[in-house]
This record gives structure tokens, sequence and C-alpha cells, in this order.
């Protein structure tokens, strides 16, 4: 089943007077459960169309279908119950509230999305545990690595079992240690169902995703089909393919 479908997807910015084409008929789809990265250089509307995409911005002409609803013909509290409940959201700036810990900035959405409170904090735990940050519950966010922080951001994402993650750069703020985890963390997610929709500009991070779509000024270049991963092992040869493939579209 189709999760996304894109058609001639359109995004202009008009500023002073002067308009700006972000995004020229964009046409993409992704399955349920598939890792798709969106790579390209500086300025190439990768973010935009992240945004887009997830319903955070609105498109200037063509069609977004997230899980069978037409993003266009919902009305913004539609949208922000399904952003809330059916997709999950990481950045490069690892947005949490400074007043709350990391349990209950994890455990928000879920309170929103008015879930059993008992069962979010238990889900909360768990996703914790997976991911190696349950001592961190009680801290603040200020007590914890950018690797644990950002690995709690994933968690909080997770916590109302989304259709998908939308992830801007998620490693963009990290060194390479912290930045392996997440994306290990990202690649069980994964594993376990959910689907990834990811831009970044590292090309061993867009290595260990199941597709490359390749934007250049707001229009698809073109794409790279790698198959899931089945181990880090790979990451080395996955890297060369996609290398190449860039090399070829002139990265």
């Amino acid at each position: 089943m189709k999760v996304i479908s894109v058609k001639d997807l359109c995004k202009t910015y008009i500023v002073k007077s002067r308009s700006s084409n972000v995004l020229q008929n964009v046409n993409f789809e992704m399955e349920g459960g598939e890792f798709v990265t969106v790579m390209g250089p500086s300025g190439s509307g990768k973010s935009t169309l992240l945004y887009t995409v997830s319903g955070m911005d609105s498109a200037t002409a063509g069609e977004v279908v997230f899980n069978e609803k037409n993003l266009s013909a919902l009305g913004k509290k539609e949208i922000m119950h399904l952003r809330l409940t059916e997709m999950g959201f990481i950045f490069q700036q690892m947005y949490m509230m400074k007043k709350l810990c990391i349990l209950d900035n994890i455990v928000l959405p879920g309170y929103q999305a008015g879930g059993d409170r008992k069962s979010i904090n238990e889900r909360a735990l768990k996703l914790m545990r997976r991911l190696g940050i349950a001592e961190t519950a009680e801290h603040e966010i200020t007590e914890v690595s950018g690797g644990e922080l950002q690995r709690a951001c994933l968690c909080r994402a997770l916590i109302n079992s989304p259709k998908i993650i939308f992830a801007d750069e998620p490693t963009g703020a990290l060194n390479s240690s912290a930045a392996s985890g997440v994306m290990r963390e990202l690649v069980n997610a994964n594993r376990d169902g959910t689907g990834v929709l990811m831009v970044t500009h590292s090309v061993k991070v867009a290595a260990q995703s199941e597709r490359v779509i390749y934007l250049v000024d707001g229009g698809i270049r073109g794409e790279v089909s790698l198959g899931k991963i089945n181990d880090e092992s790979e990451i080395p040869a996955r890297e060369k393919v996609v290398n190449s493939w860039l090399a070829e579209q002139g990265w």
C-alpha cells in the first residue's frame, strides 16, 4: 500500500513581490514501510519537499496524498491531528521543551493524542530502553549528550506508532559515533515497519536507506534503488554505489 503519493507538486514563495519556485512538478511515491532519502545541493528544495509532503507547509499546486488522504482537502485541525497520530518528526535542531525532563518530552505527543497515559508511559520507557537511554528519563535536556538527545527525539517520534517518520538532517549536528547510533536506531525502526522519508547531505547516512532521490532546482533528476540494508558491514559497499551514482548526477 502506498503511504505517500505526490503528483505535480509545486511550491512557490513570494517575497517582496518576487516569486521563487522552490519545487516544480515533483512526482514520486512511497510504499508503506519504505526508507527513502532525498539528496541534492543546498537550495535544491529538499527541506521544502519534506515540509510540504508532511503537511507542515501547504502546496502551491499539485497533490499530496498521505495514507489515502488528500492533504489539500483537509482543514488545519485535521492536518494537525494527522501529523500527531500518523507521522513522526526528527530535525537537525533537537526541539524539546526546556521545562520538561526527557521522559515528559517523549510522552507529550501521546498525551496530546488522547491515549491512555499509563500505556503511553510504558511505551516510552520501552522505547528508551531499546534505544539505550532509559537512565536519562528524569534528566533535563541540558544534562544529556547530543546523541542521547537525538535518540530521545526518535523515541518521541515513535511514541504514537506513526506510519512514517520525516527526518530532516537527523545526524547533521552529531559527531560520527552519535550519528551512527542514531542511524542504527532509525534503521531498526524501519525494520519494524515504520516508513522513513529523510533529507541528508551525508552519503554514509543515505547509503543506509532503501532508495535515494536526487533533487536539483526543485525537481527530481534521478533516483537509485539500494534495497533494504541487512547489516552495518554493507555500508561501505553501499556508499560506493551512492557516491558513483551521485557523481553521474553532477554532485
